[in-house]
């Protein structure tokens, strides 16, 4: 019984593979953006631009920084800034907060950004009024 089902599953099977055509389709060739590539700072430039638009809202605030953090990189000091600059302005310190946060997870196992980061910040966070999570005491959390 089991050579019957052993033969039949073998040529059918073989059908398959035969029934198949040749393809005769030509190989697929890549199609590569023609657009030109933004440079580092054209990108900082841009994202400090949006967060210093004075008619920022908190969605938009929250918006641009998750499609920051969306990237494969830590934003500079300079973009920190700025967003940290449109919290206070909507006036949303948890936004603040969150952005040292998502910074700190987003510099990952290299232990040096995040203190580097601080330090550049740390004027404009005293000058705004922030703390940093582990100044809160929410990073042993």
């Amino acid at each position: 019984m089991f050579r019957a089902v052993f033969r039949l599953s073998s040529t059918g099977a073989r059908t398959l593979v035969r029934s198949r055509p040749p393809s005769s389709a030509p190989l697929a060739s890549r199609y590569y953006s023609h657009d030109k590539v933004e440079t580092d700072e054209e990108f900082d430039a841009r994202w400090v631009m949006y967060f210093n638009r004075h008619d920022i809202d908190a969605w938009e605030l929250q918006k641009g920084m998750n499609a920051l953090i969306g990237y494969d990189l830590v934003p500079e000091a300079k973009i920190l800034d700025s967003a940290l600059r449109a919290c206070r302005r909507v006036n949303d310190l948890a936004s603040a907060i969150r952005i040292l946060e998502a910074v700190k997870d987003k510099a990952g196992n290299h232990k040096d950004i995040y203190p580097y980061l601080i330090q550049e910040l740390k004027p404009t966070l005293s000058e705004l009024g922030i703390s940093t999570p582990e100044e809160l005491g929410i990073d042993k959390l």
